[in-house]
């Protein structure tokens, strides 16, 4: 599924997924399970979330008179996230789960929220607020995954620039975080972090001008999954490609060819089709009453791994798999 097919809450509104009314449902039988209204929201439109997407579509089909709206906001922005939050609010939604833009900031909406309906969080997190449950990445051992990658690349050390859209999000100062823990005690020195607020332009454009800046940069580090192809293009337009290390996150097609032919040391990978799932069936299943479904530590970490040459043609043969591409 190409990028285009997602459509935005500003030109058609919300989008809902092909296949969650189905005609088997029980909904109008004595005894059968309470409809429900659940939505999955992003947190911008990149190809990332076609693969949640597609986790989200799999247990509406999976579970019992559950319809799902699958939102992507028309801004990436809390503003843009907030507007979309109310909209579905007012149309009686029974349960959301949303990746939060900025969780210091929506903590007051997201707790608002949650006093009208269950709120998840998927992906990034406000750990602060009264979601009932986060589902995604350990972000911190994610990030720790890539410092690990990165001290692979840099066994010397050297210079290293940071990309990602918002340094607020809660996803990126955790892998952030889990950077640095991981290349404590090494040579390398991490110089900044560029952000992009999810303007693929402006993060292509952040590395070239890093590249210039930095002649001497030995690494660069994209947090969100455009940054990594953002990355490469700038790298091999600077004909640096195989001189500058580039380690990031994410499942790109061009991150996964890069990986292949050695442009990208290697990439940490999440699973968003389980977002997608998981968050689904387990609000359905929290709102009919299993609690279960929610730890102690209302969080239900999705596992990461590391992609690097020796096994990406194995991952990219399974996640073609999963896409229903051949």
């Amino acid at each position: 599924m190409k990028l285009s097919t997602l459509l935005t809450a500003a030109t058609l509104g919300v989008l809902t997924l092909a296949g969650c009314n189905k005609a088997s449902d029980t909904s109008s039988a004595p005894g059968g399970p309470k409809p429900l209204h659940l939505a999955f929201v992003t947190n911008n439109a990149a190809n990332f979330w076609v693969i949640a997407h597609r986790g989200a579509d799999q247990a509406a089909k999976d579970l019992d008179s559950v319809s799902v709206d699958f939102v992507i906001p028309p801004q990436a922005s809390a503003a843009g996230q907030k507007s979309v939050i109310d909209d579905l609010l007012a149309k009686g939604v029974d349960g959301i789960a949303m990746s939060v833009i900025d969780p210091q900031n929506q903590v007051q909406m997201i707790n608002d929220a949650a006093k009208q309906a269950l709120i998840f969080t998927q992906d990034s997190d406000a750990p602060d607020s009264d979601r009932t449950c986060y589902v995604g990445t350990d972000n911190r051992a994610a990030g720790r995954q890539a410092g690990e990658l990165l001290k692979q690349a840099l066994p010397s050390g050297g210079k290293v620039m940071v990309f990602v859209g918002n340094i607020d999000a809660q996803n990126a100062k955790d892998r952030f975080e889990g950077i640095k823990d991981a290349i404590q005690g090494s040579s390398i020195q991490i110089l900044d972090v560029r952000t992009d607020n999810a303007d693929h332009i402006k993060a292509k454009s952040n590395a070239a001008d890093t590249l210039v800046t930095v002649p001497d940069i030995a690494g660069m580090v994209g947090l969100y999954n455009y940054n990594g192809p953002a990355i490469l293009n700038a790298v091999k337009d600077a004909g640096k490609v195989g001189q500058v290390k580039i380690v990031c996150f994410d499942e790109e097609e061009d991150t996964l060819a890069g990986v292949k032919d050695g442009s990208i040391y290697g990439t940490v990978v999440q699973q968003p089709f389980e977002f997608g799932r998981t968050a689904i069936t387990d609000m359905a299943k929290y709102i009919r009453g299993d609690k279960s479904v929610v730890p102690e530590s209302h969080k239900i970490i999705i596992p990461t791994v590391e992609i690097n040459k020796s096994n990406v043609d194995d991952f990219s043969t399974k996640l073609n798999a999963l896409l229903g591409k051949s």
